[in-house]
């Protein structure tokens, strides 16, 4: 939580693709997804029948009331039809949803359109690995941290999960871990 914190405080939330990239950030660590799985491997790669787009994520409320962000992810490798991800409001300069209504004022996606979309220039872009991960490497790089790789970020609130006594079958249907390899990573 504090590596969030402190990479948004390298970010400017005001640049479309700050935005974008923090918004991402947010929603794949909170959700426990992997990297892959909300984001085009290129540019000119984006499928909406394939990709996350804006039009999937709805807002719902949980029997206590709570804001719940269901994002509808169309195809993934584990999951062909598809799957349902979610993660819920957080107290704290890493909220996902202050991050998403502040992507969606900013870069207003089309509906359609990747979920993670940022102006530039007259169009939307699409956030691909690529640029997602150059953007992150230069806000560790800010904090004098090393440069993660997508898959540290999934392990990262798979720990950070276990670390607030969440139950390890929980932690590992949440995180969608095909078997018990989370478990090498408590180190």
């Amino acid at each position: 939580m504090d590596l969030l914190v402190s990479i948004r405080n390298h970010l400017n939330l005001s640049s479309p693709l700050h935005t974008a990239v923090f918004t991402y950030l947010t929603s794949a660590f909170y959700a426990t997804v992997h990297m892959g799985e909300l984001t085009t491997k290129t540019l000119l790669s984006f499928d909406s029948l394939s990709h996350v787009k804006h039009s999937n994520v709805q807002m719902e409320c949980d029997h206590q009331g709570n804001l719940i962000a269901n994002i509808h992810l169309a195809k993934l490798k584990s999951a062909p039809n598809g799957k349902d991800i979610n993660w819920t409001r957080k107290d704290g300069p890493s909220d996902p949803q202050a991050a998403l209504e502040n992507h969606q004022g900013i870069n207003c996606p089309p509906s359609n359109g990747p979920l993670f979309a940022y102006r530039n220039s007259k169009a939307h872009k699409p956030l691909n690995k690529g640029k997602f991960l150059s953007v992150l490497t230069s806000a560790l790089k800010a904090t004098g941290r090393l440069p993660m790789q997508g898959h540290s970020i999934h392990i990262g609130l798979t720990l950070e999960y276990l670390l607030r006594n969440v139950p390890f079958d929980v932690v590992n249907v949440k995180g969608k871990w095909a078997s018990n390899t989370f478990l090498i990573y408590l180190h």
